[in-house]
């Protein structure tokens, strides 16, 4: 009955059964069951040529008689009425899937809301009246379908029947076998034969028989109506049944030819194409066993390999080896229990490398700085220094600089004191058993053999300077060539990159026929098998383009290992001594980390000229302890400076920066220098005018050259008298551009020093402007000293005069015009010398000049006063009486022509004119107030030929004068002018 059931449905034109329309239904709903792939393929199937047509069906040559999913059959019923469950449910899940299904809680989604009849209310109120007007219609129009009540009742009445029939006869389980089935169908109690109750079970037993058989006719009339209703389809089958006999026994004869066939096509073709692979297979499992062991002999020679390049300081070479080897045995030998413990001794290797090469740097640059300092400034061993370098930037010790740089102090301490030993050693003077102290020695030394020591340390670190340069650019070469290794490598990677981009734009087929578990492309070796190309038929049918080498003649292609690809790729880079390295790509140090460890190595070169700097500053203070450098003399100052500040140069020249320790140094000397400097003459030109009694002095030959050659535009000092200087006589008066100035000996000396303010400035620039500072205070006080001793009348008590003359003041006068004339000389001297922002100090002169002229005029004043106060005291006195000239105008006179007497010689005529004109001035000043006094008008009377007399007389003889013979003296202002 349950098998009757699995049958597939067979529609009928006429049947109306609404029942088998369902499972008709349910059949065209039922999805066919696709074959499944061979899940253990032994041989190759299908077209052998497409890669795409694969074996999607069960193989008829290999699954022919084995089970397969195909003959898997189960009924519905029979898996719905499980007699294992514990209870019989009404509900289908129950029944399907037991008892615990309905215990289950499902937990509510939370991507799901939650959906209560609130939600229906909207469709309820829509839906409601449309479901009012269906009812309405259908109560109206009953539908009447004879045919479906008939067969309705025909299928009631089957289940009526049906039902009489006990439940047991319908389980999937009925057995008769089963003792318990047995007494349920057959119960003993109808056969028993025991006391007198026979016909009663006779009757019971027919009653029983005549049941059954009422059962069988119920189930038999069940039967023949489903027959029935499948009569068609059922003699159908019958009929198609011989025809189908002869389908299936032509399909058994081909089968049997297709397997023929394929037997064949499988000894002929496939049988030596898959010996060739599993020979192919195991050749190149072999050559990679041969390389496998021959890179273990290899690898198994890496540490003496290290040790032999470590003793001929092949660092990077030794680094480089033991990276590679690193890398083999995490790729290609990992796992072997042989090397277990090889890494970890490279590891330890590799620090003893490291420290290896900060060792050997070290004493490289103990070496390099300690051997001797003459002319030659190579680089030590440039090749050794290259490959420290690179080794020491491959590990990544950025800090080895750090070491030059204490390499360097230590030996600027050195040169200093050996440069000290070897002069003190040749000068007999110094006993070195009695001064132990090594300063001590050099505080003995006088100041030519400390300036030629000076020298020679200050040529020694020149060199010194040189050297390290020279290293240190090789060193920041070999950092270059990293960076721009590192540079040209991400432009290669992003080349290389952009090309893959495009290459895989193009799609290749893989191979998927497959041997002994194995894809046929994992047969072949790298190289073996040649690009797979768009007819891939022909390929596979032919054999490989490259056949593998032999065993005996492995070429050293085939013996690289897998890791070969990912080893590092060197380049050739040659330093800029012409030394030629390779650059790896291994060295992984960031651009900025390189470019910072460059700047750090320039800076080291900044360092050494510091240190060198810094030494000679200590060497310079050692000496000048006891106030040496201070008692030095100009021209000893001088070449002292000149040699600092050449060494300066030459170290900012060579190291590219300025140093300023000894540079402050130099300033600070040259302070104390300017200092003394300024004392020493301004102490002296306050005693020569301590001493100075302003008289008229010869000028010396030697400054009148002195005086010319300044006038030329050098202002310079003469470095010796010569003979034919001696011998020229001195003069009376100093000719400065053509005009005469009368000076006394300290206005000549006092130009001198200016002079040698100037030239000082020449030889120490940095003191330009301590000097202009220094002369202007020197000027100064040379200006308000002259002052005080003629006008204020100092030199009365200082030098002892008796009076402070006309002439005296003449001469001051003049002497102070001398020095205002080389004002703007000098000016002009150190304007050339100062910078644009030290202009403002230039101020200092023009207050200078002020102050000068402002003293010449208080002498014009001065000399003025002097006959002012004459005129006031003859004048005073005058009466207008015969004789003519009257004694007052013969004293005035007398006294006009000693003041000219005095002051024509020492001041220009042009002064003259203009000292006279004011002196003419205040006598005809002190006339008239006279003249008004006595009441002498200008009437033409007696007393006014009278004055007109004295006057003529006082005109005559002054216009005699020498240089006054012009003189405006318009003497009619004397009378006072009519209303």
């Amino acid at each position: 009955m349950a098998s009757s059931h699995s049958s597939s449905p067979v529609p009928q034109s006429n049947s109306s059964d609404a029942f088998f329309k369902k499972e008709m239904d349910a059949a065209k709903r039922f999805r066919p069951v696709q074959s499944l792939p061979d899940v253990c393929p032994k041989e190759p199937t299908g077209n052998v040529g497409d890669p795409n047509n694969l074996c999607d069906s069960p193989s008829l040559v290999v699954d022919q008689h084995r089970w397969t999913i195909y003959h898997s059959k189960v009924n519905l019923p029979a898996a719905l009425n499980d007699p294992r469950l514990a209870k019989r449910e009404s509900d289908f899940f129950t029944k399907t899937w037991g008892v615990d299904f309905v215990d289950t809680e499902v937990t509510p989604s939370f991507y799901l809301p939650q959906i209560t009849k609130e939600h229906f209310a909207l469709y309820q109120q829509e839906i409601t009246p449309r479901e009012n007007v269906h009812e309405r219609c259908k109560n109206i129009y009953t539908p009447k379908d004879t045919f479906d009540r008939t067969l309705l009742h025909t299928h009631d009445k089957s289940r009526t029947d049906l039902e009489q029939v006990p439940k047991i006869f319908m389980k999937p389980d009925f057995a008769l076998e089963d003792s318990l089935t047995f007494n349920a169908v057959l119960p003993w109690s109808h056969f028993s034969t025991a006391g007198g109750k026979g016909n009663r079970d006779a009757a019971s037993s027919k009653l029983l028989q005549e049941k059954l058989s009422h059962y069988l006719d119920i189930v038999e009339v069940n039967i023949a109506h489903q027959i029935s209703l499948r009569s068609e389809a059922f003699f159908h089958a019958m009929t198609s049944q011989h025809e189908l006999q002869d389908y299936l026994r032509k399909t058994s004869q081909a089968v049997k030819l297709l397997r023929e066939k394929i037997s064949k096509i499988d000894k002929v073709m496939c049988e030596g194409s898959l010996r060739v692979l599993r020979l192919s297979l195991t050749r190149n499992n072999c050559i990679k066993a041969y390389n496998k062991l021959k890179l273990m002999a290899t690898v198994h020679q890496t540490q003496p390999t290290v040790q032999l390049l470590l003793s001929t300081s092949e660092f990077v070479g030794a680094l480089d080896l033991i990276a590679t080897t690193q890398e083999v045995l995490q790729q290609e030998l990992q796992g072997i229990h042989s090397f277990r413990h090889l890494g970890s001794q490279l590891c330890e290797l590799e620090k003893l490398i490291d420290k290896m090469m900060i060792a050997e740097f070290s004493t490289y640059a103990r070496n390099d700085l300690n051997r001797p300092l003459e002319d030659d400034c190579q680089i030590l061993e440039e090749e050794r220094l290259v490959s420290l370098v690179f080794g020491l930037l491959k590990q990544r010790k950025l800090n080895f600089y750090e070491i030059y740089g204490d390499e360097m102090i230590i030996t600027a301490k050195n040169i200093i004191k050996q440069c000290v030993v070897n002069t003190v050693s040749q000068i007999e003077e110094i006993d070195t058993e009695v001064v132990v102290k090594l300063a001590d020695q050099m505080r003995m030394m006088n100041f030519p053999q400390w300036f030629d020591l000076l020298k020679n340390i200050f040529s020694k670190f020149t060199i010194f300077l040189k050297r390290i340069k020279a290293t240190l650019n090789t060193i920041r070469s070999v950092v270059f060539l990293v960076l721009d290794k590192n540079q040209k490598t991400r432009d290669l990677e992003d080349t290389l990159q952009k090309n893959s981009a495009k290459d895989n734009t193009v799609d290749t087929e893989v191979a998927y026929l497959t041997h002994e578990g194995m894809f046929i492309s994992d047969a072949f070796s790298e190289g073996d098998l040649p690009p797979v190309a768009a007819d891939t038929t022909s390929q596979r049918n032919t054999s490989p383009n490259s056949e593998p080498c032999s065993s005996d003649s492995v070429s050293e292609p085939e013996c690289t290992t897998d890791s070969s690809s990912s080893k590092e790729q060197t380049s050739s880079s040659v330093t800029p001594g012409g030394v030629e390295m390779m650059i790896g790509d291994d060295m992984k140090l960031t651009d900025l980390e390189l470019v910072r460890l460059a700047n750090n190595i320039q800076e080291l070169l900044y360092n050494a000229s510091d240190i060198c700097h810094d030494r000679s500053v200590k060497f310079l203070m050692a000496r000048a302890k006891d106030g040496f450098l201070e008692k030095l003399n100009s021209n000893e100052f001088v070449a002292l400076s000149r040699l600092m500040e050449g060494f300066i140069l030459d170290t900012e020249q060579i190291c590219g920066r300025k140093s300023m320790s000894l540079r402050g140094a130099l300033q600070s000397q040259a302070n104390r220098f300017v200092n003394r400097f300024h004392e020493e003459r301004k102490t002296k030109l306050s005693l020569l005018l301590d001493n100075e009694r302003w008289k008229q002095a010869e000028v010396p030959a030697e400054f009148q050259d002195l005086v010319d050659s300044v006038s030329d535009g050098r202002i310079s000092l003469p470095e010796k008298k010569t003979a034919a200087t001696e011998e020229r006589k001195p003069t009376e008066f100093l000719i400065v551009e053509g005009q005469k100035y009368a000076t006394v000996g300290t206005v000549l000396l006092l130009i001198r020093i200016i002079l040698e303010y100037c030239q000082c400035v020449d030889n120490i620039p940095s003191i330009a402007t301590d000097m202009l500072t220094r002369l202007s205070d020197l000027l100064k006080y040379f200006n308000s000293r002259s002052c005080q001793l003629v006008l204020g009348a100092g030199a009365l008590q200082v030098v002892g005069l008796k009076t402070i003359t006309t002439k005296n003041l003449a001469l001051s006068s003049r002497c102070l015009q001398l020095i205002v004339h080389y004002i703007p000389i000098i000016r002009a001297h150190f304007e050339a010398r100062l910078q644009p922002k030290q202009f403002s100090m230039l101020r200092h002169f023009d207050h200078i000049t002020k102050d000068y002229h402002d003293h010449i005029a208080e002498i014009s004043a001065k000399l003025v006063a002097i006959m002012d106060s004459l005129f006031d005291k003859l004048l005073s006195k005058y009466e207008v009486k015969a004789p003519v000239p009257s004694a007052c105008f013969r004293n005035i006179c007398k006294q006009m022509a000693k003041m000219h007497e005095a002051i024509y010689d020492l001041l220009p005529e042009e002064q003259t004119q203009m000292l006279f004109l004011r002196i003419n001035a205040s006598y005809k000043l002190h006339l008239k107030r006279q003249l008004a006094h006595l009441n002498v008008v200008n009437d033409g009377g007696p007393l006014n030929g009278l004055v007109t007399s004295d006057v003529a007389f006082y005109t005559g003889n002054l216009q005699a004068l020498k240089g006054l013979n012009n003189l405006d003296l318009n003497m009619a202002e004397i009378w006072e002018q009519k209303r």
